[in-house]
């Protein structure tokens, strides 16, 4: 009986190794890793600066890594002989591309988006400021944040630079759905101490403490990211915009996110805050603001000299096409910005903007950049958007802008997995239209111009697929696979 038994335990030791042998071969770690089989598009420069801005792969092959990193990308014939043991996802006829980033987006405002009729002053006071008291409830601010997190997946939108409210359960509550979603969000709680209603004041003592436990608690917690947010300078006095530079000095590795000339109102009274300043962003510059990882939401009506201290400082300008157009704030520069080498990133700009889909914010900024002709002297010096510059803005240009091109906004490797799954013939009309198209730059253009929500077949976060409401991220993502 003793002989038998070790003879069993001899067996068992055997089967043992022989599993562990398997289990750390080369073809079962491939097997472990997955390829994406598309059409893949990823940049890798401005189409601005470059000749060869981006990677196109027609029938193209993606490889995400366990750990939900980019492990390869390229021709599929190549990373497949590479990989002779992977499991292939198949996305044939479908394009991928990094997901999408928002460099500008305010959440609590998800429920008051398509508000009738003001410009930016009115608006806040008719609309922003009621909306934004309620969610001093973290249950409310939890119900709204999941909201707002679906529609950014449904779209396509992987990282986003958000806006919170003065109370810091907004915060929380947006960062906690985040990170059900192992989401790459950089969000901040509003810093706002005058000119709006009492309900929503904190103080330049009361912004430093909470705004400083909310860094010590979120920033770089898995892959939150922390953005110190004074509202804008008209309601935030010196003191407190003197506070938020301490707080940058202190966290030199944290965000500055608020709004700078949207509105040509909202400039005049700066100025009459400020009456020693030489202009809005001069307000920013004298408190320690302007740096890299700062981003200015909108910059419509900037002075050539203000392009060219954002250019030296490195802060970011986040190109928001449907709020400008939808509140009539006027028409941003793309070209200028472009002229001074100033960063630029897309952005919804959610309540003010009109949709969540980058595809349908890129087709306003071809219309704006369009726009902008009828108000010049000469037309021909206006250069419209071109749709493989306005795909950059939405990925590897926001991902500059917020200085995130070493983590997400194309597939370079060990860049973390974040993608989306597009499909060119979603509707009847893409499809025929689909048909007269010859590059895939016209493709893009096609699907910037009629393209929504119901050509986002799947997007993806750290190489794991999202649902929304138990189906499939995009609108008709339960057809597919």
């Amino acid at each position: 009986m003793e002989t038998y038994k070790v003879k069993l335990s001899k067996c068992y030791k055997a089967l043992i190794a022989a599993a562990v042998l398997t289990l750390t071969t080369p073809a079962f770690a491939q097997y472990q890793t997955t390829a994406y089989r598309a059409s893949i598009l990823h940049f890798v420069d401005d189409p601005a600066v470059s000749q060869t801005p981006y990677e196109y792969y027609e029938d193209g092959v993606l490889v995400v890594g366990t750990d939900g990193k980019v492990k390869a990308v390229g021709p599929a014939n190549t990373v497949l002989n590479n990989y002779p043991y992977i499991q292939v996802v198949d996305y044939s006829g479908k394009i991928l591309m990094p997901g999408f980033i928002d460099s500008h987006v305010h959440y609590p405002q998800t429920e008051m988006i398509a508000s009738f009729g003001e410009q930016l002053l009115d608006w806040l006071n008719t609309y922003t400021f009621p909306t934004e008291q309620q969610f001093s409830n973290k249950t409310y601010a939890k119900s709204v944040a999941k909201t707002f997190i679906n529609e950014l997946v449904r779209n396509g939108t992987t990282t986003a630079l958000v806006f919170g409210t003065v109370s810091p359960n907004s915060v929380d509550a947006l960062f906690e759905e985040a990170q059900t979603r192992n989401m790459r969000l950089i969000a901040g709680k509003v810093m706002m101490d005058r000119n709006a209603p009492d309900y929503l004041l904190d103080t330049p003592a009361s912004s430093y403490t909470d705004s400083k436990a909310l860094i010590q608690k979120w920033h770089k917690n898995g892959r939150a990211l922390y953005a110190v947010t004074p509202r804008f300078a008209p309601t935030s006095t010196p003191e407190q915009l003197a506070k938020a530079g301490q707080l940058l000095r202190e966290f030199p590795d944290v965000y500055m996110h608020t709004h700078l000339s949207e509105n040509k109102a909202e400039i005049a009274w700066v100025q009459s805050l400020f009456p020693s300043s030489t202009g809005y962003l001069d307000v920013y510059n004298s408190f320690g603001l302007s740096r890299n990882r700062s981003v200015y939401a909108h910059g419509v009506h900037l002075r050539d000299d203000e392009f060219q201290s954002l250019a030296q400082t490195g802060a970011a300008i986040a190109f928001c096409p449907t709020s400008n157009m939808f509140l009539g704030s006027g028409l941003f520069n793309l070209q200028k910005a472009e002229q001074y080498g100033v960063k630029v990133g897309l952005g919804t700009d959610v309540g003010a903007g009109t949709s969540f889909n980058a595809l349908q914010t890129m087709n306003e900024a071809y219309k704006m950049t369009q726009l902008r002709k009828a108000f010049v002297d000469d037309p021909s010096t206006v250069n419209p958007l071109k749709a493989i510059k306005a795909y950059y803005l939405a990925t590897l240009g926001a991902a500059r802008a917020l200085s995130l091109e070493n983590q997400v906004g194309s597939f370079k490797i060990g860049n973390e997995a974040d993608f989306v799954v597009i499909n060119p013939n979603a509707t009847d009309l893409l499809k025929f239209r689909m048909q007269k198209t010859n590059t895939i730059e016209d493709k893009l253009f096609v699907l910037q111009m009629l393209g929504d929500d119901r050509a986002i077949q799947n997007t993806y976060v750290m190489g794991k697929k999202q649902t929304v409401n138990g189906y499939g991220s995009g609108y008709y993502q339960y057809t597919y696979n």
